[in-house]
């Protein structure tokens, strides 16, 4: 039987550690998910979170998830190059059921210091994802996959992000990572109905699912004067969990279930009963999934064909300009009036990023998303 499995995303925090504890003491986590790439800076792991990966990973119940390679970066960086051979080292130490990636680029200056924000919908993006999947996918030599984002600048984005994650992973037949808060972000902040919505994505390439929390900003352009974040902060809401009856039935492929939350925000008592009481909500809908599935040959998401890698890496000269002077304008602009100003007068007017159709109240999001990245909140 595809047995569906109920993990929780489990870094080197403290706090998240505690929280989990509960969970772990009780065998109730059935797999864990690791940003791998968020110890690439760390010296050295204490021996008791290198036995609880190598646990999991003896068990092949282990998921590497990476949080900051930058996807589409117009310019191949230095960075993404040891970001690549660092990932083939931990793969030789750890048996990763799978390795998968946020969708955007990072902005910013210092790698680790950037938000994921979205890019053009265009061939030479797609070019570019598709190269970099690639790459990933020779290091890793297990099958990869790509996290669909909670940000857009429009609806007409919002509406093209399926298929074109579809086009970005069937090179290397590749899977998707279902975060239904993104979603939820997506449907409040353009006001979209669900069943519109995830008929624009292709679910039987959903290996895996996101739970988690979020926040509210106030914008007065927004729908209700709302934003909603993907903030991974506070409990998960009710509205989540009923995507999560309602779409598992419909992704064929699926193994993985994960609560991710900050630990940040696990200091208090209260704050870990939460966790504990969000993934065992989890969980019982996982289990009621599983009683009623039915056998079925899953796909392995490996290449079809033998990986041959082009000699030469994909660069976009102009697009990575572009993303410069975007993250320069979200990062230094003082205002909304400010970044739209220069916006309007920068190299990005009149191209594929379409800025003259972005919402006022997603603009003024992503200025505070790369505001809180480059303070390293």
């Amino acid at each position: 039987m595809n047995k569906i499995h109920s993990a929780i995303a489990c870094n080197l925090d403290a706090n998240i550690i505690a929280a989990s504890m509960p969970l772990f003491t009780e065998e109730r986590v059935e797999a864990v998910e690791w940003s791998f790439d968020t110890l690439f800076k760390v010296k050295e792991v204490p021996q008791w979170f290198e036995d609880l990966l190598q646990a999991f990973s003896k068990e092949r119940r282990l998921i590497g998830h990476g949080v900051f390679f930058s996807l589409f970066s117009g310019k191949w960086l230095p960075q993404q190059q040891a970001w690549l051979e660092q990932l083939k080292q931990l793969c030789t130490r750890y048996n990763f059921e799978h390795i998968t990636e946020h969708f955007g680029f990072m902005t910013g200056s210092d790698f680790h210091h950037g938000a994921p924000l979205s890019i053009p919908y265009n061939k030479s993006t797609l070019t570019i994802g598709r190269d970099r999947l690639m790459r990933i996918q020779d290091a890793c030599r297990c099958p990869v996959g790509l996290e669909n984002l909670a940000f857009s600048y429009s609806l007409d984005e919002v509406k093209k992000h399926g298929e074109f994650l579809s086009e970005l992973i069937t090179p290397v037949n590749g899977f998707i990572i279902l975060d239904l808060h993104n979603l939820y972000c997506q449907l409040h902040n353009f006001s979209l109905p669900f069943e519109t919505l995830i008929n624009l994505y292709p679910l039987d390439r959903v290996r895996e699912i996101h739970i988690s929390g979020g926040s509210w900003e106030p914008h007065i352009d927004a729908p209700e004067e709302q934003v909603r974040r993907d903030t991974h902060d506070g409990g998960v809401p009710d509205e989540v969990f009923s995507l999560l009856q309602y779409i598992i039935p419909k992704c064929p492929n699926l193994q993985y279930v994960v609560m991710e939350q900050l630990g940040n925000c696990l200091q208090t008592e209260t704050d870990k009963k939460l966790f504990y009481k969000d993934f065992l909500r989890m969980q019982d809908i996982v289990d009621i999934a599983n009683q009623a599935n039915v056998i079925s040959e899953l796909n392995s998401f490996l290449p079809l064909s033998p990986n041959i890698l082009a000699n030469s890496i994909v660069e976009d000269t102009d697009l990575y300009k572009q993303q410069l002077v975007l993250s320069d304008i979200l990062e230094t602009a003082p205002s909304y009036e400010i970044s739209v100003q220069k916006l309007q007068n920068s190299i990005l007017a009149r191209t594929d990023w379409n800025i003259e159709t972005w919402s006022p109240y997603m603009l003024e999001t992503a200025r505070a998303i790369a505001w809180k990245w480059k303070k390293g909140d």
